[in-house]
């Protein structure tokens, strides 16, 4: 079968050409006419005319993978952390769990100078927390400094910063999903799960991160907050959805965050920003707490420093949860080291991996071969009907995007942005058919990546076909739409949620501009701890550049 994967072409719209197209999108008059043009560049006449026999599934549960778990237990491993952690250029979990143990720092004295370098940051345009409270999170710090002194840290997480993506609960704060229409009425009752974990390991969390408006794009622009900038370059955009997540972690704010995942918005930011992102297998990790924007693609992850840092967060949240049914079927939570690579077979689908920009192919490609000098073993492969996938993943998270706004959307429109707006009203021209034949393509995919994952253990591809892109001037105060850059940076990223395999991003080198580049790891379900030992190997010989704009917490 030949490579069909398409890259969707159309204007790039801004300022009053934006305004007119949602305008014209909200009249019966000038809907059909639009809604046509706008689906038949984005595949859908193709998508709707084959035949297929296949039955929908409508979540992507794959309980034949939750047979014997592969690895070890947590506890084993990460006491191997501890003795041998990861080369880093700024304080990972682990430098600051030794820094306490040693006595050279407390969690009050960073929560000190994290407060004043988020007040130093809020006179810059990098905009990654959105909401704060010092006084939480003095506290939060005065709590974690009084069990260190008794010598009864709760965990190696016990006085990390961590910051939460503003999409789940996360007591004192607000729940706004990027909008200024949610939330509004108060802040979180609890911690979503994800969040509760964390907070009984002893997490200090620093606050509420930037976000795409409801996660409905993935370069980070916002016109209610602004936009979040990279801190590689203040004039490009971090990626989204959880783009404060990725700027935090990049900026040494912390050495990981939580983010979401319905099409590529924890390893998109991730990759762009020079760090790494997790994205666990769907129904790995709690969704209670979340906002349920798009409930069978959405995923909560870490987004981190290293593999490290993945790992220790990724062990703690994962898991079952009697408040979501999807996690009760699970096996169990391991992780696992490989002193290298010999044996694991890669699949590499060229035409797939080549469609990117050339700089970013020459990136992942030099990854590919420290994997190759490592041990690992390359295997052709081909994964059918790319583009089947990609129109059905846009049809299920924009119509499950659509359906948990609604009533917000059709009581007050003018509340949201102009691109969430078009992207809305697009969702509407998706029928109740296309949503069922989009779970059929799932089932398909989901067959096609079990029989993949017979022949190879890991599927490899660069993160995003471009690096961080510009921020025009002119889409600043009212946003953008320009879907040729939103493909590009979804290109490798909707296979993973449609299916619900666990994908991870690491950093492979960057750009003639000096812009991170991410390479992409993909494994079959419930196969984290795979992911997470590759990627370590490939962390262990030297540790990823910071960002220009990045400090250090353990010094003044």
């Amino acid at each position: 079968m030949s490579y069909t994967l398409k890259s969707v072409r159309a204007p790039k719209l801004r300022g009053r050409a934006l305004k007119s197209l949602v305008a014209a999108l909200d009249s019966p008059l000038t809907r059909r006419f639009i809604e046509y043009t706008l689906l038949r560049e984005a595949g859908l006449p193709r998508f709707r005319s084959q035949p297929l026999d296949t039955p929908p599934l409508m979540q992507p549960v794959n309980l034949a993978a939750t047979g014997a778990p592969i690895g070890q237990p947590p506890a084993r491993v990460l006491d191997a952390l501890v003795k041998a952690p990861l080369p880093t250029r700024l304080p990972g979990i682990l430098d600051f769990h030794a820094a306490y143990r040693e006595g050279r720092t407390t969690p009050s004295d960073v929560a000190e100078r994290l407060i004043a370098r988020l007040e130093e940051l809020d006179r810059t345009p990098f905009n990654p927390v959105v909401f704060r409270n010092d006084q939480n999170i003095r506290a939060q710090a005065r709590e974690s400094t009084q069990r260190w002194q008794r010598g009864r840290p709760l965990s190696l997480l016990d006085g990390v910063p961590v910051a939460v993506k503003d999409e789940l609960d996360l007591v004192p704060y607000a729940t706004t999903a990027g909008t200024r229409v949610f939330g509004q009425d108060g802040s979180a009752q609890d911690d979503a799960t994800a969040c509760a974990r964390l907070r009984q390991a002893g997490a200090l969390f620093i606050g509420k991160t930037h976000m795409h408006e409801i996660g409905m794009g993935v370069t980070g622009h916002n016109t209610h907050y602004g936009p979040a900038r990279n801190p590689w370059d203040m004039t490009r955009y971090t990626g989204g959805s959880s783009s404060g997540s990725a700027a935090a972690v990049a900026l040494g704010l912390c050495p990981v965050a939580l983010g979401a995942d319905g099409g590529g918005s924890i390893r998109i930011p991730a990759a762009l920003c020079g760090i790494s992102g997790l994205k666990p297998t769907w129904g790995r990790v709690s969704e209670h707490g979340a906002f349920p924007l798009c409930p069978s693609v959405a995923h909560i992850g870490p987004m981190g420093l290293t593999a490290d840092d993945l790992a220790i967060v990724y062990s703690l949240i994962a898991g079952p949860d009697v408040m979501d049914s999807h996690t009760l079927h699970q096996p169990m939570v391991t992780l696992d080291l490989y002193p290298d690579l010999r044996g694991l077979r890669i699949g590499i689908y060229t035409p797939w991996f080549s469609d990117a920009s050339p700089e970013v192919v020459q990136a992942c490609q030099l990854g590919v071969e420290r994997m190759k000098q490592l041990g690992a073993e390359v295997h052709a492969v081909m994964p059918e009907d790319l583009d089947n996938a990609r129109v059905a993943h846009a049809v299920t998270i924009a119509s499950e995007m659509l359906a948990s706004v609604w009533s917000a959307f059709q009581r007050t429109p003018e509340a949201f942005g102009m691109e969430t707006r078009l992207n809305l009203a697009m969702a509407r021209a998706f029928t109740a058919a296309d949503y069922v034949r989009a779970q059929q393509v799932r089932q398909q995919l989901m067959d096609t990546l079990n029989n993949l994952f017979q022949q190879v253990d890991l599927l490899v591809t660069p993160t995003t076909g471009i690096t961080a892109p510009p921020i025009p001037e002119s889409a600043l105060p009212d946003g953008e739409s320009d879907l040729k850059t939103l493909t590009a940076l979804m290109r490798f990223a909707f296979v993973g949620n449609l299916s619900g395999i666990p994908a991870l991003t690491l950093p492979v080198g960057q750009d003639g501009c000096g812009l991170p580049v991410g390479l992409q790891l993909m494994a079959s379900h419930w196969q984290e701890s795979r992911l997470l030992a590759v990627a370590r190997c490939l962390m262990q010989d030297e540790p990823a550049p910071a960002a220009p704009g990045a400090r250090s917490l353990l010094t003044d």
